[in-house]
């Protein structure tokens, strides 16, 4: 077997890996980045959380007892 083959063989593989590993490190902080970014700059709205109306719980109890009928 020829040694030379045999360790070019590896050399391109330890840069393919190479190429692999800081490709994806990159966009691991890139991804990071824009994370921390969106959470700044675009925060989560705040929600209201309240006790259901009247018409809120009578629809639901109307869209339970149809889905009931439907499914037999």
């Amino acid at each position: 077997m020829d040694n030379g083959l045999f360790l070019e063989g590896i050399r391109l593989m330890l840069v393919g890996m190479g190429t692999v590993f800081v490709f994806l490190t990159l966009l691991v902080v890139a991804t990071n980045l824009m994370s921390r970014l969106v959470a700044r700059y675009l925060p989560e709205p705040e929600v209201a959380v309240g006790e259901p109306g009247a018409e809120e719980v009578a629809a639901i109890a109307a869209a339970i007892a149809r889905y009931r009928r439907e499914r037999g």
